[in-house]
């Protein structure tokens, strides 16, 4: 998690407050987003469309123009980001793509469109990566692309030349340069070959190269939406308003603590082991707050165990408080379906060895310690000691996938038994 995120965090009340005394006078602005949720100067790219130019930065340092794609027949630009599921699920299938038109005049180009500030802490929860311009580099860089990817974050004016709906959003062009093909890469946002039906981008380039129109020439794009920079104050006040939830603690003994390791649930776990009086425990902390907020839309949950003294409840409650760790009203209601009222407890056993034997046996004692817990129960990473939130991250995206992921099929039903007589 980017520590700028953190500070955001912890400065976005403030900055709410400051902003409330010109809330009356900004009620009286035109809305900075229309009803279909796009920016000012947003325009529809129509079929037979030239393609508008551009003037970007690429994550190999230089700055790309349309002209330098003037080479090949077909250019494909497929406007893409780091944070989305549904540009996730293409990665695998883009690749293969570009691989088996490498013999082809055929110019494949990817754009970034959204800024930091068009997302909320929450919609970064399936990847390592953020949508900033630093990003892009290790996303790009971890799926082997080799093509240019360039950033249009900073003003955004491309995104909205094209009219980039969603990523993914693909535009794709022939020798004149008009657009021939836009609209969703395939029909699905999974990662896997057998759930793609219809091969939209694949089927468009085969038009093209055999000199046909294409069949199916526009589809409607689906995925993330466009994050706009204007939708920036909203986030705000988001990210406010998780700072000022209640916290609640409640006391917890040995086998209500087995109870929650045993993980009968389908959601990951992630287990903290903390004290007020313990510097590493309140250094580190922020950290956790900031994981549970990015992973707040999906299966995940962040659960803290106290140490402090039954008597320093109010003082473990005080700081949770400060830290803003209360729960969302959507992991509160998932809790509650539970039977349960919190994600915080204080552990009021006096034994850590038993605490250690429902936990983590191979917790070497002092704290903080922290495990992940995979729906039921199986430990799939540990840290003694301040996590690195990096490191966290990476391997909680590697146990839940950076994907979505399809249903499972349902089980057959059994035949009818046979009468017998």
């Amino acid at each position: 998690m980017p520590r700028s995120l953190r500070l955001l965090l912890r400065l976005s009340a403030f900055l709410c407050l400051v902003a409330a005394p010109l809330r009356a006078a900004d009620s009286a602005k035109p809305p900075l987003l229309d009803k279909a949720g796009n920016p000012a100067g947003f325009k529809t790219l129509a079929l037979g469309d030239a393609a508008p130019d551009f003037a970007l930065p690429g994550i190999d340092g230089r700055t790309y123009r349309l002209k330098d794609f003037a080479g090949p027949d077909v250019l494909m630009v497929l406007f893409t980001s780091n944070h989305c599921p549904t540009s996730h699920g293409i990665e695998g299938r883009l690749m293969k793509l570009r691989n088996d038109y490498r013999g082809k005049s055929f110019g494949l180009v990817l754009i970034n469109p959204n800024h930091p500030d068009g997302l909320s802490a929450d919609e970064l929860g399936y990847g390592e990566f953020g949508d900033s311009f630093e990003e892009m580099k290790p996303y790009a860089q971890k799926n082997g692309w080799d093509f240019p990817y360039l950033y249009d974050g900073d003003t955004q004016q491309i995104a909205r030349a094209y009219g980039c709906l969603a990523t993914p959003h693909v535009f794709i062009f022939d020798r004149e340069r008009k657009l021939r093909y836009v609209g969703a890469f395939d029909d699905s946002r999974y990662p896997q070959e057998e759930t793609v039906k219809k091969h939209y981008v694949r089927d468009a380039l085969a038009d093209l190269f055999a000199g046909r129109p294409v069949a199916v020439a526009q589809t409607k794009p689906f995925g993330c939406s466009t994050k706009w920079r204007e939708k920036r104050e909203k986030h705000q006040a988001l990210e406010a308003s998780w700072t000022t939830i209640p916290v609640t603690i409640e006391p917890i003994d040995t086998a209500g603590v087995a109870a929650l390791r045993a993980n009968p649930t389908g959601k990951y776990r992630l287990f903290n082991i903390w004290a007020t009086w313990c510097g590493p425990c309140v250094e580190e902390f922020p950290d956790l707050v900031a994981i549970s907020r990015k992973f707040d839309l999906r299966e995940f949950e962040l659960i803290t165990l106290s140490f402090d003294d039954a008597k320093q409840l109010s003082k473990a409650q005080a700081f949770l408080q400060k830290q803003g760790a209360g729960l969302t009203k959507r992991k509160q209601n998932s809790v509650e379906k539970e039977g349960r009222k919190t994600n915080h407890y204080l552990y009021s056993a006096a034994s850590q060895e038993e605490l250690m034997k429902v936990l983590d046996p191979k917790w070497p004692g002092p704290i903080p310690h922290t495990v992940l817990v995979a729906p039921g129960g199986e430990i799939v990473w540990r840290h003694n000691g301040v996590i690195d939130p990096k490191e966290a991250i990476a391997k909680i995206v590697e146990v839940m996938t950076p994907y979505y992921q399809p249903a499972p099929p349902a089980p057959a039903k059994a035949a009818p038994a046979k009468k017998t007589e």
